[in-house]
């Protein structure tokens, strides 16, 4: 099925203190409102009636409201804290453009949100975090502008979907930054709640590594999704690796290039086997005067490993 979509979009952006505060503590009001307007249409499929005829649409993409803050507990120790809630400014409801539930919006810290201590010997938080499919400024254009991209990038969708991306109940450490290094691990023990379709007893492991040097930036990311009595149709385990490397040569314009590795073992969908499938793709963005263009090229490769047809 061919699709065509034709946007403009407008975005808002605002940032300024909540309230007052003593010296030592600071807090912030922020969000994002994206709002646009499109012509999408839908054709080619097996059967015409199912086709989607021209249509115009009014939506949002990816609107947040936020707060964060830091309070100085001395000696150099800060407590941080952040609470972001998704919302849908076209409907006000939880409902997405076409319908369908929004699971980012909703609730309060229904987007990344925590609690912490951060210092010279880096930040630990607690709580709703990302795992995986975060690329930072390296591939932000479904992350904090049009929240729609290539998929593949983050592994969230697709046949060989990592099935990794905000998680609840994640304990994370980001390390200072040395040399323009630095990194976050994250763990999730999946103790209170069932995700990524796995019991109880599974864990996430994930680790980012990540660099800057001038014009050039690097990311690596490794993802491992474990359960150990996987419930019908899961995967006992997935792993996920990724590498990004970015070349900024202009500001607010740059390339990427950005390989992908799924490999899943599931005795459901493989007969037993670890099945594996690789991308590779293109991030590109580019700023003329007071616009930025944003254009994404993807190709995933054939699944290898089947066992079964």
């Amino acid at each position: 099925m061919d699709k065509k979509v034709i946007a403009l979009a407008v975005a808002g952006a605002f940032a300024a203190p909540a309230f007052a505060q003593a010296p030592a503590s600071h807090v912030t009001l922020y969000g994002r409102l994206n709002l646009g307007i499109d012509q999408y249409k839908a054709s080619g499929s097996g059967n015409s009636a199912t086709d989607l005829k021209s249509r115009t649409r009014i939506f949002d993409s990816g609107s947040r409201l936020g707060v964060r803050g830091t309070e100085s507990l001395g000696s150099g120790l800060q407590a941080v804290f952040q609470i972001e809630s998704g919302l849908n400014a076209d409907t006000g409801s939880q409902a997405g453009q076409g319908g369908q539930t929004n699971a980012s919006s909703g609730f309060l810290a229904s987007r990344p949100s925590f609690v912490g201590l951060q210092g010279g010997f880096g930040r630990v938080t607690f709580g709703r975090q990302d795992i995986w499919w975060g690329n930072g400024t390296l591939s932000q254009t479904g992350a904090n502008f049009i929240n729609a991209e290539v998929p593949m990038f983050t592994g969230t969708q697709g046949r060989m979907g990592l099935g990794i991306s905000r998680q609840s109940n994640v304990l994370q450490y980001t390390s200072p930054t040395f040399a323009g290094l630095n990194f976050t691990g994250s763990y999730s023990p999946q103790g209170e709640a069932q995700q990524g379709g796995l019991n109880t007893n599974g864990r996430i492991l994930g680790f980012t590594g990540r660099g800057a040097w001038g014009p050039i930036g690097a990311q690596i990311d490794w993802a491992q999704l474990r359960g150990n009595t996987p419930a019908a149709g899961a995967a006992a385990k997935r792993d996920g690796l990724k590498g990004l490397i970015g070349f900024t040569y202009m500001p607010g314009s740059q390339i990427t290039l950005i390989g992908t590795q799924i490999k899943r073992n599931d005795t459901n969908f493989t007969g037993g086997g670890d099945v594996r499938q690789r991308m590779f793709g293109l991030n590109w963005e580019h700023t003329f005067g007071p616009v930025q263009v944003f254009a994404q090229y993807g190709r995933v490769g054939k699944a290898s490993g089947c066992t079964t047809s």
